[in-house]
């Protein structure tokens, strides 16, 4: 039972960031979260689906492995917890409504094939591939391939079977999309049409699996906020800002009075931008929309921290190109730009 004394409304900040997890005084019930699963509830029923996954609120966006239920970040479930967690990872994953149905409906197709065992099919596993492959930290994606449906931003469907499966159920249980229409030409469309069968031949039949563990539930996670959120950072680094500072100093200077008219990092960057591009492209063999990428974050950094290039032109060019080289290497290679940091929390 949380205690009684601990008021999101009026706590604060360094407050708030000393309350574990299990304190903290939230539920489903009486929440707009409430409303967004009856509304999920609603478009099962309406495609004759019997089945209503578990919500309940967990650490993250989350369906446990073969567990039909449904974790909910607990920092949705109040807006003080909203805003903590948008200022310390810079954004709150669901939020509004229509990207919190968006996330409901995906992992319902997590927690419906769990509950049918619907990945054991042979026509399943000729369609989106063997679920028995193991999931990779990250993944390289064909952002123009028609092979898979569009439904999370990141092309989410190609990271595993399972997740192919799961968009292509979200895509079709989405109300008012007409996805035969959408999809026409695209080889995606054949998985629609056996999700929209496979589905309809579920109808009045009981899952095989009606109950399911409830896993990193919010209600049992004794580490206070603080910690939480310090560990959340350091495993998502590369999402940051910060993350290029430390290398871009050593590359560039801080500006001074002393360096007031040094040419600015920005400048240089700028000056030689399609140079960098163009070679760093070729020689490592990635896509130029990868480098830019990694270039415009670099020359944001440099504009934020006011950044000036000391040495000579020539240097600068050679130690910029070679720092991004070496990111993107790391990234072909590991998927990740400064190496795989992240682990399940």
């Amino acid at each position: 039972m949380a205690p009684k004394n601990i008021d999101l409304n009026n706590i604060s900040e360094e407050d708030l960031l000393k309350q574990r997890i299990c304190d903290l005084p939230i539920s489903i019930a009486g929440t707009w979260l409430e409303d967004c699963i009856n509304q999920l509830y609603k478009e099962l029923e309406s495609k004759g689906i019997n089945f209503k996954p578990v919500c309940y609120l967990s650490d993250e966006w989350l369906t446990p492995q073969n567990e039909p239920v449904i974790g909910i970040p607990f920092y949705l479930a109040h807006p003080a917890l909203t805003k903590l967690e948008k200022k310390m990872m810079l954004e709150a994953e669901g939020e509004t409504r229509d990207l919190c149905m968006k996330l409901l409906r995906h992992e319902t197709g997590h927690a419906i094939s769990y509950a049918y065992k619907l990945q054991r099919k042979k026509k399943w596993k000729e369609l989106f591939g063997p679920p028995s492959k193991e999931y990779a930290d990250t993944y390289r994606f064909r952002p123009y391939s028609k092979n898979f449906v569009r439904h999370l931003e990141g092309f989410y469907a190609q990271l595993h079977p399972d997740e192919d499966f799961v968009e292509t159920f979200a895509v079709w249980l989405t109300p008012g999309l007409d996805w035969e229409k959408e999809y026409q030409g695209w080889k995606a469309l054949k998985k629609l049409r056996y999700v929209d069968h496979l589905i309809k031949s579920l109808k009045e039949k009981a899952p095989a699996v009606e109950k399911g563990v409830q896993f990193w539930n919010a209600g049992k996670l004794k580490i206070t906020l603080k910690n939480f959120y310090k560990r959340k950072q350091k495993l998502r680094a590369e999402d940051f800002p910060a993350f290029y500072d430390g290398n871009l100093k050593e590359i560039f200077v801080e500006r001074t009075e002393e360096l007031k008219d040094t040419m600015l990092a920005t400048d240089i960057l700028r000056k030689y931008r399609a140079v960098i591009l163009k070679d760093i492209a070729k020689w490592t063999g990635e896509r130029k929309y990868v480098v830019g990428d990694v270039f415009k974050n670099m020359y944001s950094r440099c504009k934020d921290l006011k950044l000036v290039a000391k040495d000579p032109e020539p240097v600068v060019l050679m130690r910029v190109t070679n720092y991004i080289t070496t990111l993107v290497m790391n990234y072909l290679y590991t998927g990740w730009y400064k190496g795989d940091v992240r682990k399940r929390l």
